[in-house]
Formats: C-alpha cells, structure tokens, sequence
C-alpha cells in the first residue's frame, strides 16, 4: 500500500508543465465562495498564475510533509480588485488536476458586518474621528459644522480639493484618515478569530467545517457545512490575508499592484456604487500602504508585470513608484 504522504510529496515533485489551452472554457472554472462576486478570469490571470504555479508547488512540499494531516494553507493577497479571486481560482483548478484537492475561500465573508454596514461603519469612523480632530485641535469653529455637512451630503468632505477652499479641513481629513487607519484591516473591522479557527480546524484534518456566507442584505448571512475530506490545500483570497492576526497560513503570495490600477479594476467589476469617490480612493491607499507593510512576510510576491520579485525588489519599485 502507498503510504499517503508520499504519494502527495510524489505528486508535487512532478514536472507539471500547464498551457493556457489546456485550462477549457474559462466560465466553468470553479470559483472562491463569496456570494454574488463577478470573477471573471482574463488572460492575464492565466499569465501570472501559471508564473506562480511552480513555486508555490516548491513551497508547499515541505509544509504539507510536515502535516500530520498532509494538508497547507495557501493565501492569495493583494490590493482591493488585483486579481485576487481569479488568480486563487486558478491555482485550486490546477491542485485539483494534480489530484491534490484544493478549496478556495474568500476572506471577504468573514468581517463583522455586512458590507453595506460596513462601508457606513467605515464613513462613521472617518468623520467622527475627523470632528473629534477638529476639537482637539481648538478648530471646531462657529459655521464650520454647517459646511462640514454639506460636503459630508455631497460625498466631498475626505475630498482633499475642497481643502484649498477650507484649508482647516485638511485637519479634518487628517484625523479622519488616521481614525480609519485604526478600522480597516484589523480586528474592529475584521471577526480574525473566527477565520483563524477555520484555518486550525482544516489543519488539524477536520473532516467537515462550517463556513460563513455574506451576501449584501440582513438576511443574506449562513454558514454551509464543507467537505474537506478530500482536499490537501486551502485558498484563501483576500486582501488582508497576511495581515499578523490571521493565524496558521502557510504560504503568503502577494500580487502586487498600484491604487491607481486597483480602481480600474474595482470599476471593470463594479465593487460598489461609489467607485470613484474620494472616500473610496482614501480607502484604497490606505489598503495599500497596510499591503506594503506586511509585505515582507509574503513568500511570494508577483508584480505587476507579471514577474516574481523578491522584496528588497518589491521595496525599490515601490519607492519609485512613490516617487
């Protein structure tokens, strides 16, 4: 009888070689389980998946001869709109292939609010905390709550332009970026515990889990039992997936991307209704510089162009992008 492991090991060391050709019809291809997402695999996702392919199969031979359980936790992150979700999808289809069963799991079902509530949670946040600027600042003036106001009904209170009309709202702005720095991204924002405990129990060989699905209303909110008993490899794609308080990953691959590129991808796939939006565009960059931050713990990082990159590289092309 072959012992499991190294049948697994075996499958790994193969020489895999994949052509855009061989991967069907595209539409068919399995995809992560966040209800109501557009993924719409495009060449270039098949391009940088199959550059990521053969080291990711490098990486994983030694964390899944490592497992009791033979099983590793792949995550795919990136800016807001990079290619996180076809890029995953890709990567489980050719595991599955190899005969190495693979799941993909969208990190976005897993923040403590809906999104609608969570995008007013977002603005809340923003604009109390540049209010409370204001006043610790002594600027919180006779007049300047009625124009706050009519630029928070306009969408243009985080719009730095209207700064050089009111430069004391660049103090507002100021707080209130740094109010939502402290949201986004982290625990507030984010139920990690929950993912992490999904994360252990796959890793420790449950045969069934119970996973959360959140589509945009009240009632779109359930938890579906999977079948992991099959499955060596988990995928999880998100943008915060390697932010420090998501516990028990494995291997961390980053794709890298510039805010200005992350919005044209969110409009080519209509991620929200206010795509434009200056408080969308502040959202975005400070998504970016949390990206950056945790950077160095990635084990892969691809960039834009589609090469993989080491971080000293990803440090540079980022200062002179910056620049």
């Amino acid at each position: 009888m072959i012992d499991k492991k190294t049948n697994i090991a075996e499958k790994l060391r193969q020489k895999v070689l994949l052509n855009p050709e061989d991967i069907g019809d595209l539409d068919s291809v399995p995809t992560g389980d966040m209800p109501g997402d557009k993924v719409k695999i495009g060449p270039q996702h098949i391009q940088k998946s199959l550059v990521i392919f053969p080291r990711l199969l490098e990486l994983l031979i030694p964390v899944l001869e490592s497992n009791p359980h033979q099983r590793a936790v792949v995550v795919v992150c990136g800016g807001s709109g990079v290619g996180k979700s076809e890029i995953a999808s890709l990567i489980s289809l050719y595991l599955n292939r190899m005969g190495l069963g693979s799941y993909t799991l969208s990190g976005d079902n897993y923040p403590h609010r809906i999104p609608k509530y969570n995008d007013a949670e977002r603005l809340r946040v923003f604009r109390q905390s540049g209010i409370s600027g204001l006043i610790a600042q002594g600027q919180y003036l006779e007049g300047r709550a009625a124009v706050i106001k009519e630029l928070q009904l306009a969408g243009n209170d985080s719009n730095p332009e209207c700064a050089k009309t009111y430069p004391w709202l660049s103090l507002y702005q100021s707080a209130g970026r740094n109010g939502l720095k402290n949201y986004l991204g982290t625990p507030n924002e984010i139920d990690f515990r929950e993912l992490s405990g999904i994360v252990s129990q796959f890793k420790n060989g449950a045969s069934n889990i119970f996973l959360k699905r959140m589509g945009r209303e009240e009632t779109e909110l359930w938890y579906e039992a999977v079948d992991f008993r099959e499955k060596n490899i988990l995928v999880i794609e998100w943008t915060h997936g390697n932010n420090h308080n998501l516990q028990g990953v494995d291997i961390p691959v980053l794709l890298n991307s510039t805010p200005q590129e992350t919005l044209e991808h969110r409009r080519s796939r209509n991620r929200d209704g206010a795509t434009d939006s200056p408080f969308t565009t502040m959202v975005l960059a400070i998504e970016q510089d949390m990206l950056a931050a945790q950077a160095r713990n990635a084990k892969l990082i691809l960039s834009k162009s589609g090469e993989i990159q080491d971080y000293a590289d990803y440090v540079k092309l980022t200062a002179q992008e910056q620049a």
